[in-house]
């Protein structure tokens, strides 16, 4: 879980199964809302749920300023079919 949440946080939209994006959703709103804060408290939260002071930072000074005014819904999940192999749907999880 870890690692796709900085997957997330890092590229700002991942590629993966519908029950994954479902489960690191929350955990995205979160960490977003928390970093709306801004105090050093909250820094070493996100810190600690994603593992990263460098993703972290950008966290808390790119998308919480641009989500300020957004009380929460801050990703999207846009489903684009069944993978190849083992016919998991996948999809899109991004930010809005």
């Amino acid at each position: 879980m870890k690692n796709l949440l900085l997957s997330f946080f890092t590229y700002e939209n991942i590629k993966t199964t519908e029950p994954k994006a479902k489960m690191i959703k929350s955990e995205i709103e979160k960490i977003i809302t928390l970093s709306k804060k801004g105090n050093l408290a909250c820094r070493r939260q996100i810190i600690g749920k994603i593992g990263s002071p460098a993703i972290a930072n950008k966290i808390i000074a790119k998308l919480a300023p641009k989500y300020k005014d957004r009380p929460g819904g801050y990703t999207r999940i846009i489903k684009i079919g069944q993978r190849q192999g083992d016919n998991a749907r996948e999809v899109y999880l991004k930010l809005v």
